[in-house]
């Protein structure tokens, strides 16, 4: 599974992609983009859509696709001015729509919800009309933590699967299915207007039938929008690729998804959680506003 189908076809960075990096560096901020090789790190630049990564760039937990740096030992910082240093870049850029999420910090008495808060908060100082998505982890199941961030009231708050529930041992073993869709549901229920999202990275051994559970399981919680891509693996000592999903079968989850009542699927090799998201969000909004 090393050789790559010809949909994978990458951009070559240009001068503003260079440009971004240069003023993400000198700013000190995260990208999730960076963080995790995304294949869609140049294309993405050049719309100025981008994935800011708060907490840090150390995750405490061990998932085994993830290219993003883990640790289970040394002490991590927590950077108050983080917040700060977003608004510089989101004004800097002239960003309408910013995606922000994070590693998981369970070292953090609140697992991370107060920082998220506060950078929807610094955000919403620059123009009430820039558009916030949030990608959270679980806060390790706590409601409160779950609450700061529902009330800090961004446009869109996602937590994904990831993957099927079978294989949450082998590929999320810090992390649980079950968990994970109640983090879902309770953003419902603490406030039905929020739009969430979630998505599942394909190609790691799961089943037609898994795939189809698990987006009934996603509809059973009334998530709004779902995304499916291909998962590539990041190096040799991460999970490997079982299988590349074909275009057809991309294309036939998605039509499966909404007649389950998914509202909006992206659902193609190259998408992820948070690619074409500004997109997502204008596509889903009549739907939300219809109910």
């Amino acid at each position: 599974m090393n050789r790559l189908p010809s949909w994978f076809k990458q951009e070559i960075p240009d001068n503003k992609v260079f440009a971004i990096l240069k003023i993400l560096k000198s700013r000190g901020v995260n990208t999730v983009c960076q963080s995790s090789h995304c294949p869609n790190l140049s294309s993405c630049f050049k719309n100025n859509e981008l994935t800011f990564m708060i907490l840090g760039n150390t995750c405490t937990r061990n998932c085994r696709f993830c290219a993003v740096d883990k640790t289970r030992s040394r002490p991590l910082n927590l950077d108050e001015h983080e917040p700060g240093k977003i608004k510089q870049v989101v004004e800097s850029l002239g960003l309408k729509y910013v995606v922000i999420t994070s590693v998981t910090r369970d070292d953090l008495a609140d697992a991370g919800a107060g920082q998220f808060k506060r950078t929807i908060e610094a955000l919403r100082q620059i123009d009430y009309s820039v558009r916030q998505e949030v990608l959270i982890p679980d806060f390790n199941g706590s409601r409160d933590a779950l609450r700061q961030v529902v009330d800090a009231s961004p446009d869109v708050i996602a937590h994904n699967l990831e993957t099927v529930e079978r294989l949450y041992n082998q590929v999320r073993p810090d992390y649980n299915y079950q968990r994970s869709l109640g983090v879902l549901k309770s953003i419902k229920e603490l406030d039905p207007n929020i739009i969430t999202k979630s998505s599942l990275v394909l190609g790691m051994g799961e089943m037609s039938h898994e795939v189809i559970s698990a987006i009934k399981d996603l509809v059973s919680v009334q998530t709004d929008i779902l995304v499916l891509g291909q998962y590539l693996c990041p190096s040799e000592r991460h999970y490997p690729v079982k299988e590349f999903i074909t275009i057809d079968k991309f294309n036939q989850y998605r039509e499966l998804a909404l007649k389950l009542g998914i509202k909006v699927v992206l659902s193609a090799p190259l998408a992820r959680s948070s690619y074409r998201a500004e997109y997502l969000y204008r596509e889903v909004s009549p739907c939300m506003n219809s109910q």
